[in-house]
């Protein structure tokens, strides 16, 4: 003979309460979630932290408390500072968005959230070429979702200009160490050394010259896009070998120099009228 459960009227009162139970974990996490908006937005970034954390255990579900999280660890983070709790703040960053990725791969808040981060840690000392790199992934997973967004084509071209700069430093320190006369940074390579630094670097500041000047076609006043394009056409000149092209570089770096000053004057005279976008 079978015996039905003596307590199985009691299945509907405990999943009834679980059901409450959860519903107000997910109440908790909501009021702990603006808890930490509140205390990020006085800069108290610890206390923030704590109830971003508290709004996450209490509803895993909750995609803003670990993106709020992982902003609170950024914003934590100093980029160069060697201490652990400093490198700790990063990688913590950097966890955070990744859970968020895990769960939505086309989160875009993530995306740049890493590619912020990794560019923030990538600028050393010591100064970290491959994290640059993979820096730029995320950038460019933003543009493959959004490919209308101007702001990664922009982080691109600062990415690029940052390691071709880096590379115009070290190819002329190598150079100094047995040359029997030595160049300054502003003066030109001689032809030999601008085409090694082009065959170095040409690729990748043509690339952040096309990634700019797209960023620009999008939005059109784009002046940080602008001061970066001159950056990399400076960079572009001292990879010619002729002056007439060098020249011809340092023009182009110059008109966008006068693009950015009028921009910013227009902005001046026109405090109330939002950029174009």
């Amino acid at each position: 003979m079978h015996c039905k459960p003596r307590y199985s009227f009691l299945l509907p009162v405990v999943f009834a309460s679980l059901v409450a139970a959860g519903g107000c974990d997910k109440l908790k996490a909501r009021d702990k979630l603006n808890k930490g908006v509140e205390a990020y937005k006085a800069a108290q970034f610890d206390k923030a932290i704590e109830d971003f954390k508290d709004a996450k255990t209490l509803d895993p579900s909750l995609t803003s408390a670990r993106l709020y999280l992982a902003t609170a660890y950024a914003s934590q983070y100093i980029p160069g500072a060697p201490s652990p709790e400093n490198i700790r703040n990063g990688e913590q960053a950097l966890a955070e968005y990744h859970e968020v990725l895990d769960a939505d791969a086309s989160n875009l808040t993530a995306i740049d959230g890493i590619g912020g981060i990794l560019y923030n840690m990538a600028g050393g000392p010591p100064f970290d070429a491959k994290k640059m790199e993979e820096s730029k992934t995320y950038h460019e997973k933003h543009i493959q979702l959004k490919p209308d967004d101007p702001e990664p084509y922009y982080w691109i071209g600062v990415i690029d200009w940052s390691l071709a700069f880096r590379g115009n430093r070290e190819t002329r320190e190598e150079y100094n160490k047995t040359a029997r006369k030595t160049i300054s940074d502003s003066e030109p390579m001689p032809p030999p050394l601008a085409t090694l630094f082009n065959t170095k670097f040409g690729p990748i500041v043509d690339e952040g010259m096309t990634n700019l000047k797209k960023g620009i076609d999008l939005k059109p006043d784009y002046d940080d896009a602008m001061a970066y394009l001159n950056l990399l056409y400076r960079q572009k000149a001292d990879m010619e070998t002729t002056p007439d092209a060098r020249e011809t570089d340092t023009r182009m770096a110059n008109d966008l120099v006068e693009k950015v000053r009028v921009i910013k004057q227009q902005r001046m005279q026109n405090p109330q009228q939002s950029p174009a976008s």
